[in-house]
């Protein structure tokens, strides 16, 4: 399996190569997104590296299978539909599905989710096998390997663990543990790093996806994990394009409006892809949302509109790489559009791939009619098909596609990958408060360790409890949901008050489709028995704005999310045996 060695800098510029001559119809959208522009926007940013062609292998292959292709196969170059990670024994029809997709209509990709690695590589390898020209396999990892390659891959802490510990040099490892463990698979591109700036805590969800709220930290840190994702041979896509972290709306639901006026915009929404664009990030995703703010309040969203992806992100910002739509089937573009009514105003934006469009063929077929019919520009179609070839040459898929199964199991989960994830785990444990001065807990102590999650069931709490045990702490552990009765509450406090404390840990993390927050009788309980005297420690496992809830309390630590490594962390710190080294990239509304 070929990796690249190049820096960011040069995978960007080696894609460079796909924007020259690029077509009319870009053009004519770059000056369609100049008009009314913020004037500070004029000068468009440079890749800090000077851009440089493909090498003459890449460029030749780039070029020959431009050449042979007729129009509907460069079509449907733009073209990745989702897959799952499940192996072909598991689902058949799917892998059919694949195969055809692969062999016969000749997309130019997937976008694949979660499964075991050696089926995800097994399935790969069999649709590369069929693909004329290879596919770029996309994967959304935005919380390392482990999200989607599981059991097995490497689980991250989420990017507000990261901006907590603030360490660059962590960022840029995470990103090349990443990479090895994505290529060892067939996995070319990840859609991330997250840029979106976490400026409202009612942002439903971006939350602790974010690195924080200061634009800077996220424009370092992101861009640090994209350098060492590219330095590993994963292209970087960051998302979501113009930022998502000022809005109130999940994406994945309706429409998403960004207020933010456009000296807003361009300092600190788009600060992190101009930084991410300067230092060679290979692809930007641009999001289902209106940037109202600077297009008005009819504003479509910025995945369809020129004067934000032709305009803004190709002129002012200077980005000539891979530009990828997100998530075609969210409602934010469905509950307007038919499938390949977005698709076709997406490429006349100036979208390079279109990403999990529903009904593949039928969208392929319609842009194709849309192209004969003069509405979308044939140069169109060329400059972006001849974007997806390059990407394909720089990720060294015309040296071979098909991954070694065999060393799957030997580059996945690695120790030295665990040891990352880690080390950003004990760097970023948060202290917010401890006004009794509860912490640390005593050897022998009596505690009751409610865990509250979505369900009441699942791993949640599970590895904080077990270090409180190994540290020590005569702990019992009761988890609890939004469904657990107010008798059940009545009892626990009860028991808490028998206790030495009351430890709670929390698992509240956005989720698409889903409300951010707690549900039930969980918030009354915590807070009566704070408010009551009995002494409390409320331990988030995600949303930092979780105290909110229940103000009464008076220690609170920030643990950012429910993997093994946080968690472990999390008691290593509470009892002591570690410490509190994060600094909170947030701030957190007043207690109430």
């Amino acid at each position: 399996m070929p990796l690249i060695r190049e820096s960011g800098g040069a995978l960007l510029a080696a894609l460079l190569v796909a924007s020259q001559g690029c077509g009319q119809a870009e053009r004519q959208g770059e000056r369609a997104g100049s008009a009314g522009r913020d004037t500070r926007a004029e000068a468009p940013a440079k890749p800090a590296v000077p851009p440089l062609p493909l090498d003459a292998e890449g460029r030749a292959w780039v070029d020959a299978r431009l050449a042979e292709m007729g129009l509907r196969e460069r079509v449907a170059q733009l073209v990745f539909p989702w897959i799952s990670g499940k192996s072909v024994g598991e689902a058949p029809a799917e892998a059919d599905r694949l195969a055809r997709w692969a062999g016969v209509e000749r997309v130019g990709g997937v976008i694949i989710s979660t499964g075991t690695p050696a089926a995800i590589a097994a399935k790969l390898n069999a649709a590369q096998g069929r693909a004329r020209v290879p596919l770029l396999v996309i994967s959304d990892l935005e919380t390392g390997p482990g999200m989607r390659l599981r059991p097995g891959g490497t689980h991250m802490p989420p990017a507000m663990a990261f901006g907590a510990a603030n360490d660059e040099g962590l960022a840029r490892a995470a990103g090349r543990a990443t990479a090895a463990e994505a290529r060892a698979v067939g996995i070319h591109a990840t859609l991330g790093p997250i840029l979106d700036v976490q400026s409202d805590p009612a942002n439903p969800i971006i939350n602790v996806r974010s690195f924080g709220e200061d634009p800077a930290l996220v424009a370092r840190l992101g861009s640090a994990w994209a350098q060492g994702a590219q330095e590993g041979g994963l292209l970087a896509v960051g998302k979501h394009f113009p930022g998502h972290g000022g809005t109130r709306t999940d994406s994945h639901v309706g429409r998403v409006i960004v207020p933010a006026d456009s000296a807003r915009l361009f300092d600190v929404e788009m600060l992190p892809f101009r930084r991410a664009v300067h230092d060679g990030m290979a692809g930007v995703l641009v999001g289902h949302i209106a940037a109202v703010g600077l297009e008005g309040p009819q504003a479509a969203p910025a995945s369809l509109s020129p004067r934000m992806t032709a305009g803004v992100l190709r002129r002012d910002l200077g980005f000539r790489g891979l530009v990828v739509t997100d998530a075609l089937n969210m409602g934010a573009v469905t509950r307007d559009h038919t499938p390949a009514e977005a698709s076709i105003l997406s490429l006349l934006a100036g979208a390079d791939v279109l990403l999990q469009p529903p009904g593949p063929e039928e969208v392929i077929a319609a842009i194709v009619r849309a192209v004969e019919s003069g509405r979308i520009p044939r140069a169109r179609i060329d400059d972006a098909a001849r974007r997806v070839l390059a990407a394909k040459a720089v990720a060294g898929l015309q040296r071979g596609a098909r991954v070694d199964a065999g060393q799957v199991a030997a580059r996945v989960g690695t120790a030295a990958h665990r040891d990352v994830a880690r080390q950003v785990a004990e760097r970023s444990i948060v202290l917010e408060r401890d006004e009794r001065r509860l912490l640390p807990l005593r050897r022998g102590m009596r505690v009751l360790h409610v865990t509250y999650t979505r369900s009441g069931r699942g791993p949640g709490g599970a590895t904080l409890h077990s270090g409180l045990v190994e540290g020590g702490v005569a702990a019992e552990h009761v988890r609890v949901s939004p469904g657990t009765p107010a008798a059940t509450f009545a009892r626990l406090r009860e028991r808490a008050r028998a206790a030495d404390l009351l430890l709670v840990s929390a698992e509240v993390a956005p989720l698409q489709y889903a409300a951010l927050g707690v549900g039930g009788g969980f918030a009354s309980f915590v807070q009566s028995a704070a408010s009551s005297g009995i002494p409390t420690v409320v331990v988030s496992l995600g949303s930092p704005y979780l105290r909110s809830a229940f103000p009464a309390v008076g220690t609170y630590v920030l643990a950012w999310g429910p993997t093994g490594v946080s968690e472990s962390a999390a008691a290593r710190a509470l009892t002591g045996a570690g410490a509190f080294r994060g600094r909170l990239p947030v701030t957190l509304p007043a207690a109430r």
